[in-house]
């Protein structure tokens, strides 16, 4: 069975980028959310992404009317009976995604591949709520998906062979680099990201540096594009800190404690660049 179809659950930004990178390298896509609201936003996203392509003359106006002729907008998850693939992009919640989970696998064709694109929950234990544990994978995207080249395949205890490698080939044809990796606690991208931004914190919390200082050190002393500090504010603040209780949960271990700096700044709600502050200031 060749996938030709693609259902995107979550019209945030992580899936409209999803649906945005399937539409263009020519799948038939249907972008679904909770209401109409939230998958015309998704779309309005996807159009401001490609409009920026045309201007810069990295794409014809016509491509662009091809790819956003290409997307379906759902606001039902029976719409899953169309799909050959489904990437689920909700909240990183595990109820959520369970609930999700159930009603795809009773909707879905015997043949639909399930895939999430969690950046840290167990794939096995998303999977265990279907009747097709093997035909459910993770698929984790970076972000911005139309920019960032690597995906995480995650295998979870039951995941085939064959369904692994349709994976694999539907993320290459979508131009990404693939790894893929075992079910753990973060995968690899934020098992040794989130401590390093973690640590990050403390070095704030504990006086040794400012925001500023600590990112410039890993800008110009380990070369990375971006400070940790402010990757932590475009990630949100928030969302580091449900992956460092979800990695210290699932190992155990204290070396995985949030940083209690980085509890108190989600309790104020400073979660970075999404509501103006974090531990830099955003108009």
């Amino acid at each position: 069975m060749t996938m030709e179809h693609v259902m995107v659950i979550g019209a945030g930004q992580m899936g409209s980028g999803i649906a945005q990178v399937c539409a263009m390298n020519g799948y038939h896509v249907i972008l679904h959310d909770l209401t109409q609201e939230f998958v015309e936003r998704g779309i309005t996203s996807i159009q401001k992404q490609l409009k920026r392509q045309v201007e810069k003359g990295r794409m014809e106006e016509s491509e662009m009317e091809n790819v956003l002729q290409r997307i379906e907008v759902s606001t039902s998850l029976k719409n899953a009976a169309k799909a050959d693939i489904v990437i689920e992009a909700a909240i990183e919640n595990m109820e959520t995604k369970k609930n999700i989970f159930e009603q795809l696998d009773e909707w879905a064709q015997e043949h639909t591949i399930l895939a999430t694109n969690t950046s840290s929950l167990p794939i096995t234990e998303i999977a265990a709520v279907t009747k097709r544990p093997d035909k459910v994978i993770g698929m984790h995207f970076m972000n911005p998906v139309p920019v960032m080249k690597l995906v995480e395949i995650i295998r979870g205890l039951a995941t085939s062979e064959e369904v692994y490698t349709k994976v694999r080939d539907m993320a290459v044809s979508l131009q990404k680099t693939t790894v893929e990796v075992q079910d753990f606690p973060g995968f690899v991208s934020n098992r040794i990201l989130m401590p390093m931004i973690n640590e990050a914190i403390y070095t704030v919390y504990e006086g040794v540096a400012s925001p500023e200082d600590v990112d410039e050190v890993m800008k110009l002393g380990m070369n990375h594009p971006m400070g940790p500090l402010t990757l932590a504010d475009f990630i949100g603040l928030d969302t580091c800190l449900f992956i460092m209780e979800t990695l210290h949960e699932g190992f155990g271990d204290d070396k995985y404690r949030p940083c209690p700096l980085l509890r108190k700044y989600v309790k104020a709600g400073w979660l970075g660049r999404k509501a103006g502050r974090g531990f830099y200031e955003y108009s």
